[in-house]
């Protein structure tokens, strides 16, 4: 059938959206362009015909980059998209956090949800909007699921301290808070926040603020709705089989209550995962081949069920967990800064069964990671790696490329601890830290972010406060709720709520969160804050008792770094033809340098490569001024005098008159090219030209005259040449 295009387009909060569907894609399911400003994105939903044979909800969802959108072509060989950036995956990531639970129970249809950002206008993000239009697209293809759904970014302005939902990149970089909220009109399911250490209360505030701007957008998704059904005729639900559980099963398999509270309570992760296994196959086994056939999905679904319902009950009816702590108890600490010796900087951290080995690695300004993306950003110059290897769980797997999972954990990561890295004015290198987790059993990003502050203090880098990290967790089950501190790897797949916090003893730096739970309140969240803040800072204590502050000097085998500044117009003396004087110092002295447009020149050396380096550098650059004496050496001789090498290209006359005591007819019966001579400058002219006196004059030899000529050669009194000046090796 037909389909009308319609376009509903609304203002909220300052910014003019619109919401438009029936002319683009019209073969997906659903299909949709949300646009905020010039920025606009095409969202399409597609839901298998057919249901897939799988315990689990197939989703996938795709944030595809294209650089026509901002007008550039692809960089590198190809010259089209090819992987997708750091900041697509993460984009992706945050359009499905959201949609993934908002899908009923047992929907086993495959469904593939793409963005395709058609135009970025480089002011207006086009991130959190992918959440609406997908909600949208969901909407129109009459998709079974709890929408409307959208996403909002707020800001906080520096100045005048007001909130400010999806700034743009301007507003945004006048803001001290960077808070995205994902969810329903009734409550948040996904949030990602940055912030400049902000308090607990002033993050609430923020996040009950997204929460009614949420709200806001989700209505206007019902009035788009509206419109389009006008215009198009009632969409009609599609209806989708579920997988129901099936009574018999469930009815036999939670007849092991009791043997899999037992098998539970275990403190250690590999011993318990061995017991639940075992008594997974021994109900297994009770099946006949019949109905294990027959009923396959189900018992694997059952199964699941009956630890999570077993955990959860443990936890809200006895406040005790399945390693025995309570609801507030943070798991043994371990913290060993400086690690690894050579490396710049290095920190094991482990908290229970998570164990995590941060290195810190200093390089060059130049070494910056430079981003080809669709947003105005160049690159950065603090970068934070995370790896999830499968022995961490002690499992075997494929090594290569890091997964969606380990990018958006080093995010996270990297930005808990961007707010307390100096300015690059302070500490003038680039810096990467690379976190390798070593052992899992829960919160590996949080541990991350604790063992990458050891690292950066061990590396002597300046942070401002060191940064800690807690992972918070909730259990709601019979009406009661249980908010729990650095949850381990079971009450994060098993629980309600994934909640990190990051930050310092003055403030919030990160948060993330992925929640399942419907009707959190205020004062469920004031709970999580509070708990999170004690857990942040008992494991602080715990750091500090190690390492209290940065160290004051980076270490010997980092390079060290030298900042100058000369004028510009040095720059090609430094440089050389095809830049072969620059090439001899860094060969000579085994430094690195890097040569700025404004004259500003960053030296990296280890040992006294660095400082060689820059007292080469600034006798290239050194003017000569009248008074000061050098040891130069001859470089060329002629009738009128010697001319000396004072610095590294830099020649001065020393006038026949003044090689000696007494007249002389050659300079050579004196110098020869190649002596050592002790001068001083008697001049330099507004054309740089020097004038040199030699100290400590020999007497002239005897008889060194000519008849008919006097001892000045062919120069006058003034020591002017007769003839045109010979050209001579070096500049003066």
């Amino acid at each position: 059938m037909e389909m009308t295009k319609v376009t509903h387009e609304f203002d909220l909060y300052g910014k003019h959206y619109a919401l438009s569907s029936g002319e683009l894609a019209k073969q997906a399911t659903g299909a949709c362009v949300v646009s905020c400003g010039q920025s606009q994105v095409l969202l399409t939903a597609v839901v298998s015909k057919e249901r897939k044979d799988y315990d689990f909800f197939p989703l996938t969802v795709d944030f595809i980059e294209k650089m026509y959108a901002v007008g550039r072509i692809p960089g590198g060989y190809l010259k089209r998209e090819a992987r997708p950036s750091e900041k697509a995956t993460l984009t992706a990531r945050m359009i499905d956090r959201p949609l993934r639970p908002s899908f009923p129970d047992g929907f086993r249809n495959e469904v593939q949800v793409v963005a395709m950002p058609l135009v970025a206008d480089q002011s207006n993000s086009v991130d959190t909007i992918c959440i609406m239009g997908a909600s949208a697209a969901l909407m129109v293809g009459g998709v079974p699921f709890e929408g409307p759904l959208a996403c909002v970014r707020i800001g906080r302005d520096r100045d005048t301290r007001e909130l400010i939902v999806n700034p743009t990149y301007e507003e945004r970089d006048n803001s001290d808070l960077d808070l995205e909220l994902g969810g329903s009109s009734t409550f948040i399911s996904m949030l990602e926040a940055g912030a400049e250490e902000i308090s607990e209360e002033e993050m609430l505030a923020a996040m009950e603020f997204g929460q009614e701007a949420i709200a806001a957008f989700c209505e206007q998704q019902r009035i788009f709705m509206e419109k389009f059904e006008e215009a198009n005729g009632k969409v009609e639900p599609r209806s989708y089989v579920l997988d129901e559980p099936l009574p018999e099963v469930h009815e036999r398999i939670f007849a092991h209550y009791d043997e899999m509270s037992a098998a539970l309570k275990d403190a250690d992760k590999q011993s318990r995962i061995g017991k639940v296994e075992a008594l997974f196959e021994k109900i297994r086994s009770e099946f006949s081949e019949e109905e294990s056939a027959a009923w396959s999905r189900a018992i694997a679904v059952e199964l699941k069920g009956l630890e999570k319902h077993v955990m959860r009950k443990m936890v809200v009816e006895t406040g005790e967990r399945v390693d025995g702590r309570t609801p507030t108890e943070i798991r043994p600490l371990m913290v060993k800064p400086d690690y690894l010796p050579l490396v710049h900087g290095s920190g094991l951290f482990q908290r229970g069964q998570t164990q995590v080995l941060s290195t810190c690695t200093l390089g060059m300004l130049n070494e910056w990671q430079r981003l080809d993306t669709i947003e105005p950003v160049d690159g950065k110059r603090y970068l934070h790696h995370y790896n999830f290897p499968p022995y961490c769980t002690g499992e075997t797997g494929r090594m290569g490329s890091p997964k969606r999972r380990e990018i958006g954990h080093g995010a996270l990561a990297e930005r808990a601890l961007l707010p307390v890295i100096p300015s690059e004015d302070d500490f003038p290198y680039t810096i990467r830290v690379v976190s390798e987790v070593m052992e899992s059993n829960g919160s590996s990003s949080m541990a991350s972010t604790c063992g990458s502050t050891l690292a950066l203090m061990d590396a002597g880098v300046p942070i401002t406060r060191p940064v800690s990290g807690v992972a918070m967790g909730l259990i709601q089950e019979d009406g009661k709720t249980v908010v729990l501190t650095d949850i381990q790897g079971l009450e994060d797949f098993l629980g309600d709520m994934d909640f990190k916090v990051c930050g310092t003893s003055k403030g919030i730096t990160a948060m993330q969160m992925d929640n399942k739970a419907t009707g959190l309140t205020t004062e469920i969240f004031r709970q999580a804050f509070d708990q999170s803040h004690e857990g942040r800072m008992s494991i602080l204590d715990k750091m500090l008792s190690e390492i209290s502050s940065p160290r004051e000097a980076t270490k010997e085998t980092a390079p060290q770094i030298i900042s100058l500044s000369i004028p510009v117009d040095k720059i090609r003396d430094v440089i050389g033809s095809g830049g072969k004087v620059i090439r001899s110092i860094q060969e000579e002295t085994g430094a690195t340098i890097d040569v700025q447009e404004d004259g500003t020149i960053f030296i990296a050396g280890v040992g006294r490569s660095g400082e060689d380096a820059a007292e080469r550098i600034r006798l290239i650059v050194k003017v000569p001024e009248r008074g000061e004496e050098y040891v130069g050496h001859v470089v060329s001789i002629q009738p009128f005098g010697a001319f000396i090498e004072l610095l590294p290209g830099k020649d001065g006359l020393l006038h026949i008159s003044r090689v000696a005591q007494g007249r002389i007819d050659r300079v050579e019966d004196v110098l020869n090219i190649g002596d050592e001579v002790r001068v001083k400058v008697l001049d330099v002219d507004e054309k740089g030209k020097i004038s040199l006196d030699r100290l400590d004059k020999p007497e002239a030899p005897v008889s060194t005259a000519r008849p008919g000529r006097g001892a000045n050669h062919g120069d006058d009194r003034n020591g002017k040449q007769d003839g045109p000046r010979p050209r001579r090796r070096h500049n003066s």
